[in-house]
């Protein structure tokens, strides 16, 4: 469903004087659903007509003119009864913004039990992960899978917009990942069959990007699908090798067709798996060519190092980043 309002854009780099001057000549009803809005302006214009009217000391210039008693009574009945409809419609869109910010504190907490907070460690490599939704709930996703066979699934997807609906989409297809995730796992059947579910029950405006790359652990082969995402980049001393995209997004055409491609993690080897909001954060031209110089030897250091990167004046989008380093020939 289409929002009822929409988000206040201001600079908050100004200084207070300039921030409260934007906010003091903001139309706030804006924010409003339409129906209140009328009533607000409409309390709004009663107020005013009642300074006008006495400011003209006539009701109707230059039909009525009432005695000066009368017409403080009634300047006073008006302004009383504009007052009463604007303060009814700011309170009631107080308790419905209040509801949806509760709301949202609902659903932010039921995002954290979706998203690992603490990533197992998978033996003979060493993974860190980085999330930061732009709003309260985000619409990115990102889990780790072990699997039966010595293999572990990485899953990571960026859902189109922000915020609640996003946040909807990415649970669905977190749930339809780990639905799918088994030991008979085929990264192209459940590309395929997330495609099919999202273009039949998602609108026709929402979409999402998407990596699936699944890590034999002991000899280090990489099978992925890219589902029209962010290329991820393994990195080996000066030599760079992107996971390109091996099919259209998910969810913008029942019919997609998808390929699965293979690559190798060796010894000392770092995977950066990333979404949009990292790049579109990072100020200058080539942000990928900052992203390859901030990897270092170890996670933690990359890590620190592509958050360095990160323009909160850029950051509009939510951010996730995963990487992982193969140490050592896994047994």
């Amino acid at each position: 469903m289409p929002s009822r309002s929409r988000q206040v854009m201001l600079d908050t780099s100004a200084g207070p004087v300039r921030r409260t001057f934007r906010y003091a000549f903001y139309d706030w009803t804006a924010e409003m659903p339409k129906s209140k809005r009328v009533f607000t302006l409409t309390g709004v214009f009663i107020q005013g007509y009642a300074f006008y009217a006495l400011w003209s000391r006539s009701l109707i210039w230059p039909i009525i003119w009432p005695s000066a008693p009368l017409l403080y009574a009634i300047v006073w009945v008006l302004y009383m009864l504009g007052y009463v409809v604007v303060n009814g419609m700011l309170t009631s869109e107080f308790f419905r913004k209040t509801q949806l910010e509760a709301d949202e504190i609902a659903a932010q907490q039921i995002q954290k039990t979706l998203q690992p907070d603490r990533i197992e460690q998978v033996p003979g490599y060493d993974l860190k992960t980085f999330y930061k939704p732009f709003r309260a709930v985000g619409g990115d996703y990102f889990d780790v899978i072990d699997l039966p066979g010595n293999r572990t699934l990485f899953a990571l997807a960026d859902v189109s917009g922000k915020g609640m609906p996003a946040a909807l989409l990415s649970s669905n297809i977190q749930a339809l990942v780990r639905s799918l995730a088994g030991s008979e796992l085929d990264l192209v059947a459940m590309a395929s069959r997330i495609n099919t579910h999202l273009s039949r029950y998602t609108p026709a405006d929402r979409y999402a990007t998407a990596v699936f790359i699944m890590l034999s652990r002991d000899s280090g082969e990489l099978s992925y699908v890219n589902c029209g995402h962010n290329p991820p980049m393994m990195c080996r001393s000066q030599l760079t090798t992107f996971l390109e995209a091996t099919g259209l997004p998910l969810g913008l055409f029942k019919a997609a067709k998808y390929e699965a491609r293979v690559a190798t993690i060796a010894p000392e080897d770092i995977l950066l798996v990333y979404t949009d909001g990292l790049t579109d954060s990072i100020s200058g031209d080539s942000p990928e060519d900052r992203l390859r110089g901030a990897l270092s030897a170890d996670t933690e250091s990359s890590l620190s190092n592509l958050r360095a990167l990160l323009d909160p004046m850029l950051t509009l989008d939510d951010v996730t980043i995963l990487l992982v380093k193969r140490t050592a020939t896994a047994t």
